[in-house]
Parts: structure tokens; C-alpha cells; sequence
């Protein structure tokens, strides 16, 4: 997923790209339904453009996948890191 913020439009903060094959292919190899791994990049994207990292930092990476967590769950999803080796 790609996000491009938006500066000086202050109704839309930015546009998210997603490649389809890559995420059909990332879905597949993580053995993640197909919708569920969409939502969770459309939120990881927005959450970028709201200004969240997980770069630069394990607090703010660890802060942005809580975030993606608690926004996955009122969506009607799973934990999308469930599956991940801690």
C-alpha cells in the first residue's frame, strides 16, 4: 500500500494505492481471507496519512498496531498481527 498525503486540501488528507495482485498474493502466503487483509491495508494506509509510523520507532510502531487493532475489531475483523511471530 502506497499513501500520498494530501497538504493543502483540508477535506481529503490523501489517495491510497493498492496493488491487487500483491495483495491477492500476500493474502494468500499469510493465509488471510482476501477482504480481511484489504480493510487492513486500506487502515494501515489511512492511518499513515493521519501521520502514524512504524518505521522510525517500535513505540510508534507499536502504537499504529494498536491503533490498527482497535480499528480492525469495530470494523468486524481479527487481529491482522495475530498470526505473527512476537
Amino acid at each position: 500500500v502506497l499513501s500520498f498525503p494530501y497538504e493543502t486540501a483540508p477535506l481529503v488528507c490523501g489517495d491510497l494505492v493498492l496493488c491487487a495482485p500483491v495483495v491477492e498474493r500476500e493474502a494468500t502466503e499469510q493465509n488471510k481471507a482476501l477482504h480481511a487483509h484489504y480493510a487492513h491495508l486500506i487502515v494501515h494506509g489511512i492511518l499513515h496519512l493521519q501521520g502514524y509510523d512504524h518505521e522510525t520507532d517500535e513505540t510508534a510502531a507499536r502504537c499504529m498496531e494498536a491503533h490498527e487493532r482497535q480499528l480492525m475489531c469495530a470494523l468486524g475483523f481479527d487481529d491482522p498481527y495475530a498470526d505473527e511471530a512476537t
